[in-house]
């Protein structure tokens, strides 16, 4: 089933699809869904049976809006030959500020007087809809409602002075999440994924899911013995190859730019860049 959150009636509506146009659920009219998946499971079902059709030009928001997002660095190996440093023995794990949540069609701000190096970094995001709190590798995934696609928009020029990620990463605008969320049943195997960028057209990430250290189930699995992962609690799995930090000579994203984040049997998420 593919979820999304739908702009109608100046609300959000939560609505699914099996391939037959969006429907609005039992349970979404107003409701965003996170705050579906924080139900008990039986209520969480009866929430998100299909219902009415929603108008085929409704606008897509942000499909979930999470608490908590826990983000990966250096997970994918052709992304560590590019920047030349050592494998990680653990997952790097950092954050995400819920402020720098945006969906798809919004813009990613760029203020000038913080940052002259903004990168992206498409990603595959896992939903969280099962709590997992100190989880075995091989019961990870069944914590997993969905996945989404991610751009983990990085401030290059804050990220290496700060010396830590969390502001470099958490700027506003700075975490597009979408166009959908599809349900785990329907990705299957999230070792195998293509995952591309596009800035105005250009490709310049292509990678595939198979490329992580650590897959999704051992990330969740980690993560959840720290600290415990709640229902709607979003993970971004790392980044392959491709950064524009990494070029010869680097490139970075300036207003009027274009980024589309791909990733396989999920979908497209599309952002323009503005001027803070």
């Amino acid at each position: 089933m593919r979820y999304a959150t739908l702009h109608l009636d100046g609300s959000p509506h939560v609505a699914a699809s099996d391939g037959d146009g969006f429907r609005v659920t039992a349970g979404g009219a107003g409701r965003s869904l996170d705050e579906l998946l924080s139900l008990a499971p039986e209520e969480r079902r009866r929430a998100l049976q299909p219902g009415d059709r929603a108008p085929v030009d409704a606008r897509l928001a942000v499909p979930v809006r999470p608490a908590t997002i826990v983000a990966i660095g250096l997970n994918y190996l052709d992304h560590i030959r590019e920047t030349g440093m050592e494998r990680p023995q653990r997952p790097l794990v950092f954050a995400k500020l819920r402020s720098s949540v945006v969906g798809p069609g919004d813009a990613i701000r760029i203020d000038a007087s913080l940052t002259q190096e903004v990168d992206w970094e498409v990603e595959l995001a896992a939903v969280i809809g099962a709590r997992a709190c100190r989880v075995a590798p091989d019961a990870a995934l069944s914590c997993v409602f969905g996945y989404t696609v991610a751009n983990d928009v990085s401030a290059r020029d804050i990220q290496f002075s700060d010396g830590q990620w969390v502001r470099a990463k958490s700027l506003d605008t700075f975490c597009p999440l979408g166009p959908v969320l599809v349900s785990s049943d329907e990705i299957g195997d999230p070792q195998r994924l293509g995952l591309r960028t596009r800035v105005n057209g250009r490709t310049v990430q292509a990678s595939t899911t198979a490329e992580m250290v650590f897959g999704v189930a051992q990330l969740i699995s980690f993560c959840s013995q720290s600290f415990t992962l709640e229902p709607g609690d979003v993970v971004l799995t790392g980044t392959p190859w491709g950064c524009g930090a990494f070029m010869k000579p680097p490139q970075f994203l300036r207003p009027g730019d274009v980024v589309e984040a791909e990733v396989d049997r999920i979908g497209t998420l599309r952002n323009h860049v503005m001027a803070a």
